[in-house]
């Protein structure tokens, strides 16, 4: 059976990272990149995807723009951490001739999955809106999209928006519920527990042998090190996105449990807060895999061991 993916991403610098492993690896044939407001603006998300595509030489890989505003609330961006272009500077006199598909992302998803049943995996680095879409326009999406793997969330820890929440959760909590709550046979977690682990540093950049890639991940990531080492002491990029596109090729890269996981969408100071059930208090059956634990090293040695392939694809 074919292995076929559908990213869908706010595109910032790690969104982007996830983005040329995925394209790099060749693991998958990639059906489509949608689009969603997040990091930036619907139109910056989009943009940035044309622009990553086609400096990875796949601008065959269609992009489709999807939702411009979370399902309720008010869009929230992340220019502090991703600059206002959203990918920390890189590539900024870049002026694709890719330019991305009509339609729209929640009905492209819609319709790839029911072409393909049981082939498609999605992994989704963004807020979930366009898959909360999808599915109100589909419920039985659910019996036919192969996985799900989501960078959000966090099961024990810290947030990185708020005291409690993590950021694609906080941006839409409600379309994050609607996906939690559909039903999916497969729906893995990878939150901030894990992907704070995943640390890509200067001396892992160096390994990086084709020179037009190892100076965009520098570029890139320049900003992101300067505020994660303000923020956590390290001298470091958090790989939050391109480890949920790790753990979808290489599953045995992160240790899951299955809990019942929800969202907070009704608190004045939590929400966003994704709550995992950990003693089973709620007597409710578990709907996500939780991603609970990581092999850093090994993780680390495939993005770069990935980007050093010779070719795309």
């Amino acid at each position: 059976m074919t292995r076929r993916l559908i990213l869908d991403v706010d595109t910032g610098i790690d969104d982007a990272l996830g983005i040329m492993l995925a394209v790099k690896s060749g693991f998958f044939q990639i059906e489509g990149i949608t689009t969603v407001n997040g990091n930036v603006s619907l139109q910056q998300a989009t943009l940035n995807t044309c622009k990553i595509t086609e400096f990875l030489g796949a601008s065959s890989i269609p992009v489709i723009p999807g939702a411009d505003k979370p399902l309720i609330r008010k869009p929230v961006f992340e220019h502090r951490v991703h600059g206002n272009d959203g990918l920390g500077g890189a590539l900024l006199d870049m002026q694709p001739s890719k330019r991305p598909e009509a339609g729209f992302g929640p009905d492209f998803i819609v319709e790839t999955v029911l072409r393909y049943p049981g082939e498609v995996t999605l992994v989704m680095t963004g807020p979930l809106t366009n898959l909360a879409l999808a599915l109100h326009k589909c419920p039985d999406l659910i019996h036919h999209v192969a996985e799900v793997f989501f960078m959000g969330g966090v099961a024990g820890g810290l947030g990185n928006i708020t005291p409690t929440a993590e950021y694609n959760a906080y941006v839409d909590p409600e379309a994050a519920r609607t996906v939690l709550h559909a039903g999916f046979r497969k729906l893995t977690m990878v939150g901030l527990d894990v992907t704070r682990r995943a640390l890509l540093r200067a001396d892992d950049i160096a390994k990086l042998t084709d020179p037009r890639i190892r100076e965009y991940v520098a570029d890139s990531t320049s900003a992101y090190f300067d505020r994660y080492e303000e923020r956590n002491g390290v001298r470091a990029c958090a790989m939050h996105d391109p480890l949920a596109v790790a753990a979808a090729i290489h599953p045995e890269l992160v240790t899951t449990k299955p809990y019942y996981v929800d969202v907070e969408t009704r608190s004045e100071l939590c929400d966003g807060q994704t709550v995992c059930d950990f003693q089973n208090r709620l007597g409710r059956p578990a709907n996500v895999e939780v991603c609970m634990d990581l092999n850093e090293q090994a993780f680390i040695q495939l993005f770069v061991d990935t980007l050093n392939r010779p070719e795309a694809g």
